[in-house]
């Protein structure tokens, strides 16, 4: 937001209206595997295991043009993609690689909220160098992390932490998107609803059914509606749909928990199923849990059987889990203490909490929808 478009910097402190960039990195994982093998490059490329229980962590773009997503299993990545060259994940040195981006982040402000090794929230009203201009901020960001880590970025910028999110999303690969004051609701009136956080293909399904297909068209549902039909997610849906987020920037903001969860397209029962399901899940959520830096001792299994009574067994531990193998290990002893089950199930998740050192995501509370980041 340019100053000369925008207003002046007291306008928009009269107006209460924050200065918010949104940083992604362009497929993180496998962009750093591409720019440290130079064999690599142009080619597809994920990041993760290859074995038949593996998943995919990372894809490069040349990847996705083929369908390959993050989270996706390896085999189905594999047959959608039978050039796919399978890297193993390094997680030290993507680390090292995101505290660089993360200083040029605090060379222009302490707000700074990440959220995961690959992406973060930057409040820049006030801005360290006195700049100015969030745009020009996001374009010195994207121009400074393209010289000291041969990588690129895309940037949203907006005056709040959704609309900068979604904005950063908008021109990739190595793009910037701005949304100006008093624009956010047309722009979110124009996306489908997918494109909101949180809004899965299950959730996005089940508004296409309702005659929801784009925020417009949510944003003419009143907040009883959205609530007799969404839950405690229709909050969220209501503000989302006319762009409108009050959150803040919150640097040392706590998580309180990792995990994910997978609902079946067939219900499941049988412990061979089951246990290659909970291997899947281990992949997914454990990548999770290294994106988010995050350490923590409980582990617990959640069940939805198929009358969609929910099952939960927890296991805590007196220090934290040490590595993946270990939760792994604790995983599959929650599964064995329930099986045989009484019922099929529809759903499986793991969650680890009791962490130490996680940042939240700040995501909005979703009820199915949540699901579908799986």
């Amino acid at each position: 937001m340019d100053d000369d478009e925008e207003g002046n910097d007291e306008g928009e402190a009269a107006r209460g209206l924050r200065k918010i960039i949104h940083v992604d990195m362009d497929a993180f994982f496998a962009s750093v595997e591409q720019r440290d093998n130079p064999e690599l490059r142009g080619k597809p490329v994920a990041v993760g295991g290859s074995s038949g229980r593996g998943v995919v962590a990372a894809a490069s773009y040349e990847a996705r043009k083929f369908g390959v997503r993050s989270a996706m299993p390896s085999v189905t990545a594999r047959r959608l993609c039978p050039d796919l060259i399978f890297c193993k994940s390094r997680f030290d040195v993507y680390r090292e690689v995101s505290q660089q981006i993360r200083a040029i982040f605090r060379h222009h402000t302490d707000l700074v909220e990440p959220l995961s090794l690959d992406e973060a929230y930057l409040d820049v009203t006030t801005d360290k160098l006195g700049i100015g201009s969030a745009t020009r901020i996001a374009e010195l960001i994207r121009q400074e992390i393209r010289a000291k880590t041969k990588l690129t970025a895309s940037a949203g910028v907006s005056y709040n932490k959704l609309l900068a999110k979604l904005a950063s999303d908008q021109n990739k690969p190595d793009g910037l998107c701005v949304i100006r004051p008093g624009a956010g609701a047309d722009f979110v009136a124009g996306l489908p609803v997918r494109r909101f956080h949180g809004v899965g293909p299950r959730g996005a399904e089940k508004m296409s059914r309702l005659g929801i297909e784009t925020g417009a068209d949510l944003a003419e549902k009143d907040i009883a509606w959205l609530r007799s039909n969404f839950g405690s997610f229709a909050d969220y849906l209501y503000r989302a749909a006319r762009g409108i987020d009050l959150r803040p920037v919150r640097s040392s903001r706590i998580r309180k928990s990792v995990g994910g969860e997978r609902t079946f397209s067939e219900d499941i029962s049988s412990g061979p199923a089951l246990r290659d399901t909970l291997e899947t899940i281990i992949d997914i959520v454990w990548g999770y849990i290294e994106r988010a830096e995050a350490s923590g001792r409980t582990v617990t299994l959640k069940l939805k059987y198929t009358d969609f009574q929910i099952m939960s067994r927890a296991r805590t531990l007196t220090a934290p889990i040490a590595d993946k193998s270990q939760f792994a290990e604790v995983s599959r002893g929650l599964l064995d203490e329930v099986l045989p089950l009484p019922l099929p199930i529809r759903l499986m998740g793991l969650t680890l909490s009791k962490l130490e050192g996680a940042r939240d995501a700040a995501a909005p509370p979703a009820d199915d929808a949540q699901l579908n980041l799986l």
